[in-house]
């Protein structure tokens, strides 16, 4: 869909402040961004669109980096963060050079709100009561959580993964279907789906969430990981396998890293943010009283504390995917990245 095309959608839409924001940076984009409608989801007073925006090269032999929100409709923050990124980079775009330049090498994809139904709705899951990031169909390897992992017993339940043999919810096949176009088969590509989850730590998760068993590209991981450390240095971020928490039916990016494995061409490392809410909770405990509250920051200041401390290590991740060729381990390199992998985070806890 032509921007125009989607800006005027955005305006039909029933009142989601996040959709007014995504449609205002459209607008101020210009011919400098391209946004494209994937699906529309039918909630009460009308339909919502989900759109992506990508600026940026769009040859397939340039590195590629998506950002990912709004998959978990109460976690609104993850929306808000992928959407102050976006606008940052729309407002430099006015000025800076090196911005171009930079774009010129690379293809930006976003994806701010995954889930505009429940955002609507203020509800995990989606308008049908699926949660999308269990909503794929991959089983776990090994037992998981009781419902948190994922559950097919009822809608009315959280978690739900949809019934069996269900195609994927339109959300979960857009977000796919974005990511195959834009993303797989590129020589290097990276996304980042911003969450906002328990603890008192920021998190950076990658796969897998089904099984405890190391994904094919962990020294590609932990060489990224290494860069992270040296040059972002201090920054407040775990990064770690899901698989080290828990484990879940049914994840999109699991589905998607083991799609791109066959390909076998390129290397696809999703990432997950998973902001830790009780940071918020813990200076704000009134927050508890208030199901939105447990989940994002309520306090106007607090929130845009938020929003800039995770400023710099998007544009650092925006950067690790342009210039990847240099720190990607080679033949020599690999194998030691993959054993440091290991002992970082496959060794045995007591």
């Amino acid at each position: 869909m032509a921007v125009s095309t989607a800006a005027a959608a955005l305006r039909v839409a029933p009142v989601l402040p996040e959709l007014q924001e995504l449609w205002r940076l459209i607008d101020q984009g210009g011919d400098l961004v391209r946004a494209r409608e994937l699906t529309r989801i039918s909630v009460a007073g009308g339909d919502l669109p989900v759109v992506a925006v990508t600026m940026g090269n769009p040859d397939p032999k340039v590195p590629g980096i998506g950002f990912v929100g709004g998959v978990h409709g109460l976690e609104r923050i993850g929306a808000q963060v992928v959407l102050a990124f976006l606008g940052s980079l729309v407002r430099r775009m006015r000025w800076d050079l090196s911005l171009h330049q930079q774009l010129e090498s690379l293809r930006l994809v976003f994806l701010p709100v995954v889930n505009p139904g429940g955002v609507l709705m203020a509800s995990r899951a989606n308008p049908a009561g699926v949660d999308l990031m269990r909503n794929a169909p991959q089983d776990a390897e090994h037992p998981v959580p009781f419902l948190v992992g994922g559950q097919r017993l009822s809608s009315r339940l959280p978690w739900y993964r949809g019934a069996v043999g269900a195609p994927l919810q339109p959300e979960s096949d857009a977000l796919c279907r974005l990511v195959r176009e834009e993303l797989l088969g590129r020589p290097i590509s990276l996304t980042i789906d911003c969450h906002s989850g328990f603890g008192l730590h920021d998190r950076i998760w990658f796969p897998y969430a089904r099984s405890r068993k190391p994904m094919r590209h962990l020294a590609e991981v932990h060489a990224l990981c290494e860069v992270l450390d040296q040059c972002l240095s201090p920054h407040p971020y775990l990064m770690e396998p899901q698989s080290r928490h828990y484990l879940t039916h049914g994840d999109l990016w699991d589905h998607l890293y083991d799609e791109s494995l066959t390909l076998d061409r390129g290397v696809f490392l999703p990432m997950t943010l998973e902001m830790g809410s009780w940071l918020w909770v813990k200076k704000n405990p009134r927050q508890l009283l208030s199901r939105h509250g447990m989940f994002n920051p309520l306090i106007e200041h607090r929130q845009r504390r938020v929003l800039r401390r995770h400023m710099s290590w998007l544009d650092f991740m925006t950067r690790a995917a342009q210039g990847a060729a240099r720190w990607l381990p080679g033949p020599e390199s690999r194998l030691d990245h993959g054993e440091q992998a290991l002992i970082r985070w496959y060794r045995r806890r007591d």
